[in-house]
């Protein structure tokens, strides 16, 4: 079993909620978070002032899965949260040793 992280631009969550459903995942978690990367944030004018937004906001998908659907569901986020501009985001994949669901014990794949 393997976990994707994929850190996006919050206009793209739909988008990237639906092409996950259509590759036949089910389960997603989705936080707001802030962040920059190579792009270190960019500079604002508010009400003559100007001030320089460091953490952009984005939003962390996380999503359990099985080996097999692994490259799918990278191919699925990478489309759809593409914008071909800087800040688009990153995925991350992990490896998860045990799943179990709490109500009722099932472990392994049958729990995720």
């Amino acid at each position: 079993m393997k976990k994707i992280e994929a850190i996006i631009k919050p206009f793209k969550l739909d988008e990237v909620k639906e092409a996950l459903h259509e590759v036949g995942l089910q389960g997603i978690t989705v936080t707001e978070a802030k962040g920059f990367g190579r792009q270190k944030g960019h500079t604002e004018l508010y009400r003559g002032a100007e001030y320089v937004v460091d953490f952009l906001p984005k939003v962390k998908i996380e999503v359990v899965c099985e080996d097999a659907v692994v490259e799918r569901a990278i191919e699925a986020i990478t489309t759809a949260a593409r914008t071909g501009r800087i800040g688009d985001g990153k995925i991350f994949v992990s490896s998860i040793e045990e799943v179990i669901r709490i109500r009722t014990g099932e472990k392994g794949e049958a729990a995720i």
